[in-house]
């Protein structure tokens, strides 16, 4: 168990030029900040108001730059995530005191950016400094909108919206969100495109008090896995780190909301309304029960609120007189935040791949000490591995014989040995059994001999011949399941022989199935030539394979016959006593042959059974290939598809035969942009970036990426609308 240890709570001041000094005080230990408030000379002579208030967090940041502010509250909490601790870094305060800025920072400059980038290039950096473990990092982004959550990363085209609404789950290892995705992301640059993407997806709204105003709480989780390198380590840490952008408690007469945004206020300030509530709670040492489901947000953050985690609260007030009662509000919250204490814990897992590697390392070891003290102690040579097919056989002889009174005793070498012992005397037993059983079905009816009245009932029922033997008795055999052959599987439907006429913008466009036949017909022939060789060749391989897979088992079966008259033949020679010249067995022809023929049939089955095998592969390779051409005969269709009906008025003339673009030369996005470069804009921008930051590459990659995202998605909503119209 860890120690526990209290929550760290922080307040960020916002620059203004209106700063209150008569009523705001920093003492010089930069952690005590003091509040004095004028008397209201309206409340007469006796007035017992309370005008001075005094808050000692763990630091007051006034006039901070972003780089102090993620030094001094959140650099620890990431570089310990790495080592297996979670941890929680909260931004809590009004609305328009700075919280998203604080968290998240303004995109639009690197030196900017704030905690959340600049936790995910730490924690990249240090993963580039510890080349002795494989650490994967996976993201999720969350947002809690009028107590319903929503999947900010769910607008990727590989994700999709959740059919069924997403919920808070709890189980030994903690809680987590059914239905949110988890994106692994193998470096710095793909987890900033989708922290942007999220960004993008937030719901935010004006009023008086901000313009950018966020109408939701967002939760973005780093999911950290770090495993050693060394094979012999089993064991490997897990953690996560939520950052937590809290949408601003507000005043709804000074923000004067209205409608929609009046309603998303009611929410925000009911849930911030229970987490305090739960944090007061868990600052009682008395409580035992504290309201974690009284809404989404606090159950979302159970295990960072008092759990398992390195807890850090960034409190964010104005400096403002005309807002210090929203400031003492948010200072009493951050002085009941530091009450609460938090037990940290190392997250250690054990690979179970790992641990049977090195048990079975640890018994190769034991066996040689065995083998050691075995030699030293003068005794035979004992073997301590599992038995195989031989030597159960060789016990089983000796158990047989032992029965039949030519062998006086078993030799003992070790408990397995034992065990096997006592397993063959129940085979031999139940063979035995079965043989008798047989052999009295054989000779028998199961009739009393002296009801002769059954006798010939059944005799006139035709079931018994006047020999007392059995009518009509099963051979044996039964019917096997066969598989149908190839050339019945439905076969294609006939391509449609209907010609659309080519021209560049047609007043309605044709349906897809339609435009795709004829696409194949002309320039997607040769791919579509390449699918159908392809195509061909995996059925070829399939039907091979099935025929194989038929001649398998055929072979099989007559194995499993011979060995089952092989093991007649043996039971026959050891009940009329066993044959031997000088010292070899004798055995009859049949017997012989039986053995010789199983040998050939084993012999067939094994070169059968590897051609199945290198059948499997060639599927599997023409299965890829198949796939493959599949997949880009698809994307060059809808590529011709909307450069050939979609091309905006003014770029036909550049389109037509003998213009200076040709379909195809350049993909939709690029024609509808011909008026900007973006790799143009990304150069200069380097330019004049990198002698500042090195490390911005990735932050300003991911940047330009979604913007040419949001220009492509803006320019074909166009198209469509225009095509429309």
């Amino acid at each position: 168990m860890g120690s526990r240890k209290k929550v760290h709570a922080f307040v960020r001041v916002r620059p203004t030029d209106d700063f209150a000094h008569e009523m705001i005080k920093y003492r010089d230990d930069n952690k005590t900040i003091d509040i004095h408030l004028k008397k209201d000379s309206r409340r007469g002579v006796v007035n017992n108001q309370q005008t001075d208030w005094s808050f000692k967090l763990d630091r007051v940041l006034h006039d901070a730059s972003q780089d102090l502010v993620y030094e001094t509250v959140a650099k620890d909490v990431v570089s310990q995530a790495l080592n297996g601790f979670n941890g929680t870094i909260m931004c809590y305060g009004q609305t328009g005191a700075g919280k998203t800025y604080t968290m998240t920072g303004a995109t639009e400059n690197y030196k900017h950016r704030g905690i959340l980038p600049r936790a995910l290039q730490q924690v990249f950096k240090m993963i580039e400094e510890r080349p002795t473990h494989a650490i994967t990092v996976r993201v999720s982004y969350l947002e809690i909108y009028n107590e319903s959550l929503f999947d900010l990363l769910s607008t990727l085209p590989y994700v999709g919206p959740s059919v069924t609404p997403m919920t808070i789950v709890e189980n030994p290892q903690g809680v987590f969100i059914k239905g949110l995705s988890v994106h692994l992301t193998s470096q710095e640059e793909d987890a900033f495109s989708l922290l942007f993407e999220g960004e993008t997806n937030r719901i935010i709204a004006s009023h008086t008090m901000n313009k950018n105003s966020s109408r939701s709480h967002c939760i973005f989780t780093i999911y950290v896995e770090a495993r050693s390198r060394t094979l012999s380590d089993e064991k490997y840490v897990t953690s996560k780190i939520n950052l937590v952008d809290l949408a601003g408690s507000e005043r709804l007469g000074k923000s004067r909301s209205e409608g929609r945004v009046l309603k998303e206020a009611t929410y925000i300030n009911k849930s911030l309304s229970f987490l305090e509530q739960a944090i007061i709670a868990l600052g009682d040492q008395k409580r035992d029960h504290i309201p974690f489901r009284q809404c989404k947000l606090t159950h979302a953050l159970k295990d960072s609120l008092g759990g398992n985690c390195n807890m850090v609260l960034v409190t964010n007030i104005y400096g403002e007189a005309a807002q210090l009662e929203e400031t003492l509000s948010s200072l009493r919250f951050a002085s009941r935040m530091k009450l609460v204490t938090t037990e940290p814990t190392v997250n250690e897992k054990y690979d179970a791949e790992r641990m049977v590697k090195n048990l079975e390392k640890e018994l190769a070891l034991l066996k040689q000490e065995l083998a050691i003290h075995d030699s030293l102690a003068n005794r035979t040579l004992v073997n301590y591995d599992p038995m195989d097919e031989i030597q159960i056989a060789e016990i089983n002889s000796q158990v047989r014989r032992y029965l039949e009174g030519t062998l006086e005793e078993i030799d003992i070498i070790n408990l397995r040995q034992i065990q096997e012992v006592f397993n063959q005397f129940r085979v031999v037993l139940s063979q035995q059994e079965q043989e008798v059983e047989s052999t009295l079905r054989r000779k028998y009816t199961l009739i009393d001999k002296n009801d002769y009245a059954a006798i010939s009932a059944v005799q006139k029922a035709g079931l018994v011949d006047a020999d007392g033997h059995l009518v009509g008795e099963p051979d044996g055999q039964g019917f096997g399941l066969g598989v149908a052959p190839f050339s019945t599987k439905p076969g294609k439907k006939s391509k449609s022989k209907k010609m659309f006429k080519e021209q560049l913008r047609p007043s309605t466009p044709p349906a897809k199935p339609v435009a795709f036949e004829d696409f194949k017909n002309e320039r997607g022939s040769e791919i579509n030539r390449i699918f159908k060789e392809n195509k061909s060749i995996l059925n070829e391989r399939r039907k091979r394979a099935s025929e194989t897979t038929q001649r398998i088992n055929a072979i099989k079966r007559e194995i499993d016959m011979t060995k089952e008259a092989l093991n007649l033949q043996k039971s026959l020679r050891e009940k009329q006593g066993e044959y031997e010249n000088k010292g070899l067995m004798i055995i009859d022809e049949e017997e012989f042959l039986l053995i010789l023929k199983l040998k050939d049939l084993k012999k067939q089955y094994r070169t059968e059974y590897q051609d199945l095998r290198d059948l499997r592969a060639e599927i599997q390779y023409c299965q890829h290939l198949v796939d493959q051409c599949r997949h880009r005969l698809l994307t060059e269709f809808d590529i011709w598809y909307n450069e050939s009906f979609f091309v905006p008025e003014d770029l036909q003339m550049a389109v037509k035969p003998g213009g200076s673009i040709r379909p195809g030369m350049m993909p939709l996005s690029k024609i509808v942009s011909l008026g900007e470069d973006d790799q143009d804009r990304f150069s200069q921008l380097q330019q004049t970036t990198l002698p500042e930051g090195p490390d911005s590459v990735s932050f300003y990659n991911a940047k330009v990426k979604m913007e040419q995202k949001h220009n492509y998605l803006k320019t074909m909503m166009g198209l469509q609308q225009a095509h429309r119209k």
